[in-house]
């Protein structure tokens, strides 16, 4: 770990305490992550797939879709394998480089992960409220500057949090999580972390506040629409096309709010594990899910897909 002066350390490995300290607890924990693991891999995988050799999925709408595939894909990516690995060892421990890597990435992929949500409701709001004029609103330049956005908003946001949570002096070198995440890191801190504090909120209001109001503007429009709609079947029609990704947001914004925005307390702790633990592994899984089940769209481009395998 390295040498100690005035009480902090010079870190140079994290160690990880993960989920469990009982063996079969993490033996059952790593079955259950490996097969969400890789159902997240599959699942996100197809939907990139189908999207891009369907022709009748190139449409502004799928086009987010799989970009949020893919940003789940990284996301899991960027936590599961080394959790899995954790599970089945002894020693828990991470590279300080590896660390600051992972908490970068990680943050900077759930919060791309908000701001297109936001992108995609107001894409929902266009094709609603809008119909006549959604190819012309919704361009290809549009879709791909929102998407760079959100991605470019991310990784900016990402990038401050980490710099300013690694540049704390800390005391010791043992996190209380089963990866880096800002919360788990700043308990390290040998100094008054209220700064950090203020600074967690601010992202936290940016991330997932704005996102969360530019879906629910979008959400308030949408319905006044669809209850102006005299017909039953196309009221009906209207909210399906919104269903899925109202769930999704619903999933995604429900547990980081919680986790970030929620009362600060000592036994908290494990309710944050959880809860990462679901956006981590669970909810990137569940979004091809609920997407696939949900469209006929989709469901059609994979039938056609096997078929042309056979």
């Amino acid at each position: 770990m390295g040498q100690e002066s005035r009480n902090q350390t010079w870190v140079s490995e994290f160690i990880l305490l993960g989920l469990s300290r009982d063996w079969g607890t993490q033996v059952s924990l790593f079955v259950l992550v490996l097969v969400m693991y890789l159902m997240t891999v599959v699942g996100n995988s197809l939907i990139i797939l189908l999207i891009t050799l369907d022709s009748r999925l190139h449409t502004p709408m799928y086009f987010f879709l799989s970009v949020l595939s893919f940003i789940d894909l990284c996301y899991s990516n960027s936590i599961a394998p080394q959790m899995l690995v954790h599970l089945l060892s002894a020693q828990k421990s991470i590279p300080f480089h590896n660390c600051v890597f992972q908490l970068c990435i990680s943050l900077a992929l759930g919060g791309s992960e908000f701001f297109l949500l936001g992108a995609m409701a107001y894409d929902r709001y266009v094709a609603v409220c809008h119909p006549l004029h959604y190819t012309v609103i919704m361009h290809g330049g549009l879709c791909l500057g929102l998407a760079a956005g959100c991605l470019a908003a991310g990784f900016t946001n990402s990038l401050m949090e980490t710099i300013i949570t690694f540049h704390l002096p800390l005391c010791h070198n043992v996190i209380n999580h089963f990866a880096c995440e800002t919360l788990a890191v700043l308990r390290l801190a040998c100094v008054d972390i209220s700064f950090n504090q203020v600074m967690v909120a601010v992202s936290g209001f940016l991330v997932i506040v704005l996102p969360c109001s530019l879906v629910l503007f979008s959400y308030a429009r949408i319905v006044a629409a669809i209850l102006q709609i005299s017909s039953t079947q196309g009221r009906s029609k209207a909210f399906g096309t919104c269903a899925s990704h109202l769930t999704v947001v619903c999933m995604c914004f429900g547990a980081t709010t919680f986790t970030y925005l929620g009362p600060r307390s000592t036994s908290s702790v494990d309710k944050e594990k959880v809860i990462s633990l679901f956006y981590t592994v669970v909810a990137p899984m569940l979004n091809p899910m609920i997407y696939s089940l949900r469209n006929r769209e989709v469901v059609a481009a994979l039938h056609k897909v096997l078929e042309n395998v056979r």
